[in-house]
């Protein structure tokens, strides 16, 4: 008669299995962060290798001297994979993506996803797969972005206007505070803010 708890056995292995590569991976991520978090020692400190792949990218808190690096890894990603999926022009603009910051920001968040999914060598294809599906998401987002203002080749600047830029406009949104709090109790608008 076979043993009846053999299947939970062989589950409770596996479980602890995945468990211990789990643990594996949480400390290299811990060890890439302290790294990261660490004062750069020696050499010239402007090495965007130093940047543990995966870790997120806000373009305007990257010093300058790290920017011009990482927007060359970045923008070279960009191109293969463009290259790689047969991306279309109505996908994404071939003349100006990168003038167009909410694509440049879906394009960074899709780069440093495929970093992390593709540097974990002990993932079981979870993560790539799952990239998959982001990037498929985020090419149909990216492609109703611009509302297809820059497909014919050229860079066709949007009729709007800009949000931040009105001191004045920024002044009335403050003051006029959150909906149903009465006037009285709202925050006062900063000059400059």
């Amino acid at each position: 008669m076979p043993d009846p708890l053999g299947p939970l056995f062989d589950a409770l292995e596996s479980i602890n299995t995945e468990l211990t590569s789990f643990a594996a991976r949480l400390a290299r991520l811990e060890d890439a962060s302290s790294v990261r978090a660490a004062p750069k020692s020696g050499g010239d400190g402007d090495d965007a290798s130093d940047r543990a792949p995966g870790s997120p990218v806000v373009w305007h808190k990257i010093k300058d001297e790290e920017r011009q690096e990482l927007w060359a890894e970045f923008t070279s990603w960009v191109i293969r994979l463009a290259d790689q999926y047969e991306l279309t022009t109505e996908q994404l603009p071939h003349a100006c993506w990168w003038e167009h910051g909410a694509v440049v920001a879906e394009l960074t968040a899709l780069w440093t996803g495929w970093e992390s999914a593709y540097s974990n060598e002990e993932d079981a294809a979870a993560g790539p797969y799952l990239w998959h599906d982001a990037w498929s998401r985020g090419i149909d987002r990216i492609g109703r972005m611009w509302l297809g203002e820059c497909t014919n080749g050229y860079h066709n600047l949007k009729s709007r206007t800009t949000f931040g830029s009105d001191v004045g406009y920024r002044k009335r949104v403050a003051e006029a505070g959150p909906p149903g709090v009465p006037p009285a109790t709202r925050p006062r608008a900063v000059d400059g803010d």
